[in-house]
């Protein structure tokens, strides 16, 4: 585990400080998508304290932006300088000078944010969901996550998430309807499924697609690689299922341009850089008329519990990457029979273990 800090005065001579480190997370299953497979995950935490008041933050470096939990933890550092230099109450102010001065590294400025947003609930002494006017009771039920595996291992994952009402399911290889096939040979439960870019043509993304919708599946996630826009316009144009963007719409800016190509999008903390940008992709993306869907890397509770304070503006969730892990260093959001339980306790409302 790598640590660093600092320390400094800001200008009313309240001492305040900034600590990251790199923390490995032990899957309980190997995890394999499309794009990696791996026993264990390393995500960016981060601690800001000010007036006796720390917040915690999580970022999962994503290596499909060329991401990795050093160069994270290297960049968060001297993000960490302007939040120590700024008035924490002033967070859009903060996060909007780390936006302009870091071009990539959304891990990072996830941490940041999220420690951020953190500390101002708990000075507020309110739970991070009313600070955005949210009731805890709308928020929805999660999927539980398949990745991609032997129909023997395929199987037991299903039979372990017995608890969960909806399924997630990894696809985008040359075994697809195998791992389907698995999956239905044990629940009859509604699935979702995400090819995470695997098909890069689009009669076999039409194919496939077709064949899911005959297997009980509602919606389908990123099918084909994020920059084949017009295939996928094609393709949309073929199908009844409804298709959810993830790694096409990684902010803000994007959203726009997807519309008519794809029913939804995937909003995810760690791609869009923190709370702040996901509260705004979620109204953006509800504005003009597309489903939303909150998601997650594999990481702890403390990433997993700053998206699921927003869950309750979302049509759907997939909040489930600190159930994929052995050693989860905090206590967050729960789940009840696959729903979401907000904590009640101020900012995240995160215990250490």
């Amino acid at each position: 585990m790598n640590s660093s800090g600092s320390d400094t005065q800001v200008d009313d001579g309240s001492p305040s400080s900034f600590t990251s480190k790199i923390v490995r997370l032990d899957l309980l299953h190997t995890w394999t998508t499309t794009m990696s497979s791996s026993a264990y995950r390393e995500t960016l935490h981060v601690a800001y304290s000010k007036d006796n008041i720390t917040g915690y933050g999580e970022g999962a470096p994503i290596v499909r932006y060329h991401e990795d939990a050093e160069s994270a933890r290297v960049a968060a550092e001297s993000m960490g300088e302007i939040l120590l230099a700024g008035d924490p109450m002033h967070f859009s102010k903060i996060m909007e000078k780390i936006f302009h001065q870091f071009h990539d590294e959304w891990a990072a400025k996830a941490a940041v944010d999220i420690s951020l947003m953190d500390w101002v609930g708990k000075r507020l002494q309110i739970p991070l969901y009313a600070y955005f006017g949210l009731d805890p009771q709308d928020a929805p039920v999660t999927t539980f996550s398949i990745g991609i595996d032997t129909p023997e291992i395929t199987r037991v994952k299903v039979r372990e998430a017995k608890d969960y009402p909806v399924l997630k399911v990894k696809v985008g290889l040359d075994k697809d309807e195998e791992t389907i096939s698995a999956v239905r040979s044990v629940t009859p439960k509604p699935l979702r499924v995400d090819a995470n870019e695997g098909w890069e043509d689009k009669e076999e993304a039409v194919r496939k697609i077709k064949w899911l919708e005959t297997q009980g599946v509602e919606f389908v996630e990123q099918p084909m690689p994020s920059d084949m826009l017009d295939e996928m316009r094609w393709v949309r144009e073929r199908v009844r299922m409804p298709i959810i963007a993830d790694e096409s719409c990684q902010r803000a800016s994007n959203i726009s341009k997807l519309k008519g190509i794809f029913d939804g999008v995937n909003i995810k903390l760690d791609k869009s850089g923190g709370i702040l940008e996901a509260y705004r992709m979620i109204l953006i993306a509800k504005s003009l008329g597309m489903k939303t869907m909150l998601g997650c890397m594999v990481s702890s509770s403390v990433s997993v519990t700053a998206a699921a304070h927003l869950s309750p503006l979302v049509d759907y969730a997939d909040l489930d990457g600190n159930l994929l892990i052995a050693n989860d260093p905090f206590k967050g959001v729960q789940v009840e029979r696959g729903k979401l339980v907000l904590p009640r306790q101020p900012g995240l409302g995160l215990t250490m273990k």
